[in-house]
């Protein structure tokens, strides 16, 4: 190894005095002008990990829904899943040492998992539309070329299109054509012969309004449009020309205000959907006659396509045992209508899951229904979220079903929910078990939480802390607003008591 070259790069990205950063789900987050060091590092981090997996290996420079001053990044295993959690550890080591220690944990990193220093590397890099995305991603460029790694700098993508080019990469192009331009085709054609069979009469086109979260998914959406069947018309908003990303828009915005993002007036019962910042997440919501905004979100988003699903597999007579992976989040309702017709399970390794079930679904195809689902499967047989490829299978389900919004709002209703955050020091003096649903630590916070669920009707709340700020999230539902409001504030209080907040005390929702 290097160690001269590692030195040399590295006294040109040198981390801040007392920062530290831990590697979560969504990899690092802060902001922007905190992150140099740490992209670098990654790089050096990516070389490694490609080595020991003998793959490509990909490096994203996002902060997803985060505001526009911050940044993050996060690195994409060889079948484009999330890194996996013991290199997770190795990114919060690195990325917090000081600049003499860094040299002894790449060392130890070679030794633990048995790296060879001389294997080829290859690393994929992509970045969102933020004005710091560019110059952070030079310094994951560094890293790599410090550690003699090869790379291939995509520039502005979405995230899960980098996920895909490392997945095509790593399968030898099996998935798909590792490019742009391949990710577009693969999408399209599958759409396109999934919506086929749908009624082909004029009042059956397929109309949408897309909040694009001034970030990069309205950019890969003007491009992909060429692609599509001239029956789906898009009209996008909020596409980066104006406003500022995430600003009072996209989904996050949109599922914590439930209401509609600034810049798009929906008419009554017309279609919509919104991206987040790198188009990894979406929802969807309309207002009714009355003017009331009703939220469709990922809940409902699962339940459309696994129920689909479970349709033609029936059509082809396969038996096979379905089930669908929720987290916390998913409200109470919808967990109660999927297990009337198959099994529902919780687990923070949701999206490995999915991906081996994709697989085993792909495997049992017949005749005109196992077209469908191979079609079905090509949409959503991505190892992350996909805004732009959920839009695309929710958008034909609807057709080939003759559901509108409305009809698909109504399978079941919600359990009015409340989501809060609590600023606290420190994020880590809470830990969770059963899939994030109950707290371990601090001492008596649970039993505070049992006590308090306790005074609502059809009631249950959660805590967990944020992956990428001294934040805790706060989840209520109840048989009204009004008790999810109330149970909410009143963890947030317990919270805020027992977990070291900081600042004012929660207030009461408004």
């Amino acid at each position: 190894m290097d160690f001269e070259a590692v030195a040399k790069y590295s006294a040109l990205h040198l981390k801040p005095a007392g920062l530290s950063l831990q590697y979560g789900t969504a990899g690092f987050r802060t902001k922007a002008g905190h992150l140099d060091h740490v992209m670098y590092r990654m790089g050096l981090l990516a070389v490694l990990r490609s080595r020991q997996t003998k793959s490509t290996i990909g490096v994203m420079v996002t902060a997803s829904h985060n505001p526009e001053e911050d940044n993050g990044v996060k690195l994409v295993d060889p079948l484009g899943e999330m890194l996996t959690s013991a290199w997770e550890e190795y990114a919060t080591r690195l990325a917090n040492a000081e600049e003499q220690e860094i040299q002894s944990i790449l060392t130890e990193i070679c030794q633990k998992e048995a790296v060879k220093l001389h294997q080829y590397a290859s690393v994929f890099i992509g970045r969102d539309t933020r004005p710091s995305s560019e110059k952070l991603s030079q310094s994951v460029i560094d890293g790599v070329s410090a550690l003699g790694g090869q790379y291939h700098d995509y520039g502005l993508v979405t995230t899960p299109q980098l996920h895909y080019m490392v997945c095509c990469q790593n399968t030898q192009e099996h998935y798909g054509k590792a490019t742009v331009e391949g990710y577009y085709q693969k999408l399209s054609k599958a759409f396109g012969e999934l919506t086929k069979q749908a009624s082909s009469s004029g009042d059956d086109q397929m109309c949408l309004k897309i909040d694009c979260a001034n970030g990069i998914g309205a950019l890969k959406l003007k491009e992909m449009e060429r692609n599509l069947p001239k029956k789906l018309l898009i009209h996008l908003y909020n596409d980066g020309t104006k406003e500022k990303l995430n600003h009072l828009c996209g989904a996050d915005f949109v599922k914590v205000h439930q209401k509609p993002p600034l810049g798009l007036e929906i008419k009554p019962n017309e279609r919509c959907c919104s991206f987040d910042g790198d188009a990894d997440r979406i929802v969807y919501y309309y207002n009714d006659t009355a003017g009331h905004f009703h939220l469709v979100d990922g809940d409902k988003i699962a339940t459309l396509i696994s129920t689909f699903i479970k349709e033609l597999l029936i059509k082809i007579g396969q038996t096979l045992k379905m089930a669908v992976i929720q987290t916390a989040y998913a409200n109470g309702s919808s967990t109660r209508y999927l297990e009337e017709t198959m099994k529902v399970l919780f687990s923070k390794a949701a999206e490995e899951k999915i991906r081996h079930m994709a697989k085993e679904e792909k495997e049992n195809q017949k005749r005109e229904a196992a077209k469908m689902l191979e079609n079905t499967i090509d949409l959503i047989n991505q190892t992350v979220g996909d805004a732009i490829s959920d839009m695309l299978v929710i958008e034909a389900i609807l057709a080939l079903k003759g559901l509108t919004v409305q009809q698909w709002d109504a399978i079941y209703t919600d359990l009015p929910n409340r989501q809060l955050k609590v600023k606290i020091a420190d994020r880590r003096v809470i830990d969770t078990t059963d899939a994030e649903r109950r707290a371990v630590t601090p001492a008596g916070l649970q039993e505070k939480i049992d006590e308090l669920v306790k005074k609502y009707r059809v009631s249950r709340a959660f805590v967990r802390p944020s992956g990428t700020e001294d934040v805790v999230r706060v989840y209520s539902e109840a048989d009204t607003q009004e008790n999810a409001d109330s149970l909410a504030h009143e963890v947030s209080l317990a919270v805020y008591h027992l977990a070291g907040g900081i600042g004012e005390p929660p207030q009461p929702v408004c």
